[in-house]
């Protein structure tokens, strides 16, 4: 286990990996799946509520100030991510099939990572309060932002979101986080002090999310109707996805002559997307049968960047 930790996989990784494959072999189905589905949008609501409660609005606003780094970060993840989605879509598109194409998509338009994020920054010896902001103020953004473009990606054709799509983002993740921003001078404390509860239900609503998506999938008969082919193609894009993501950060870095410790920021803030934020938007946005087949690249390019991340950043410390 010492050796997976050193690049990047932990028991949670592996317990993210065991649902999947538990929701392939042992899917929930009928009352169960709609006992699931019930839980598991209020494991989702009382995530964001803790989120609202915890995030400190000093922090964002001192982070705002190096507009530089937040503007590069905020352009990377949803103007550079989106144009890159688009290019691989249309690309690989007849290959990789419809429902995994428009995965493909949603994981271009995802917020970035928080908590991981700025771990890595932090590890690399970057700058933490900007780390802090870039995330925070993506994720806050892209509870409203992610729908939209992909309402506005999907306009043609028959994937387009509905308003109730719209209004059940609002009411399970938009609402109770700004009940807990509202509610953070009473409950902020507490929720500081019990980090294992904010973590609990993140991890934990995360585990039920993966596996109520995976188990649809597998009732519906999704997992047959991907070709094998089709899924090791994925894995390559995604692949090519992340290199290439990664690859623009540290040029931009370069270019802008960003000092060393802004560059982390925007290598491991600009490249990264969020599980934690896509699944939940996913299940809020997609019918129950497509979403294991569109959180598919989401988990893929989740699970490579830790691995990419936790090397690139224990790299850096080395040599700081």
């Amino acid at each position: 286990m010492h050796c997976l930790k050193r690049i990047g996989i932990d028991t949670y990784m592996l317990l993210l990996l065991a649902t999947v494959a538990a929701g392939i072999a042992l899917p929930a189905q009928g009352v169960a799946a709609e006992g699931l589905r019930y839980v598991t949008f209020w494991a989702v609501s009382l995530l964001f509520f803790l989120y609202g409660a915890k995030l400190d609005p000093t922090a964002v606003r001192a982070g705002l100030m190096n507009w530089r780094l937040q503007g590069l970060t905020f352009g990377a993840t949803y103007l550079m991510f989106p144009v890159l989605g688009m290019i691989l879509a249309a690309v690989f598109g007849p290959v990789l099939g419809a429902s995994v194409t428009l995965g493909l998509l949603f994981l271009s338009v995802l917020p970035s990572t928080v908590q991981s994020s700025i771990a890595f920054t932090s590890i690399a010896g970057g700058n933490v309060p900007a780390a802090i902001c870039a995330a925070s103020v993506s994720n806050l953004i892209g509870v409203a932002l992610t729908p939209a473009l992909v309402a506005l990606l999907l306009h043609q054709g028959d994937g387009g979101v509905s308003l109730g799509a719209i209004t059940k983002i609002g009411v399970q993740i938009l609402l109770p986080f700004v009940i807990g921003q509202i509610l953070r001078p009473w409950v902020g404390g507490f929720v500081k002090r019990h980090k294992v509860l904010t973590m609990v239900v993140d991890r934990g609503s995360i585990l039920l999310i993966v596996y109520s998506a995976f188990s649809a999938g597998t009732v519906s008969g999704l997992w047959a109707a991907i070709p094998l082919v089709s899924l090791l193609a994925l894995f390559a894009v995604v692949l090519v996805f992340l290199a290439l993501s990664m690859g623009l950060m540290v040029g931009a870095g370069r270019i802008c002559a960003l000092p060393q410790t802004d560059r982390a920021v925007l290598f491991y803030c600009g490249s990264t997307k969020s599980l934690a934020s896509g699944l939940p938007i996913a299940t809020a946005l997609f019918a129950p049968d497509q979403v294991g087949a569109i959180v598919l690249p989401v988990m893929i390019y989740h699970m490579s960047q830790l691995l990419v991340c936790a090397f690139v950043s224990q790299k850096a410390a080395a040599r700081a």
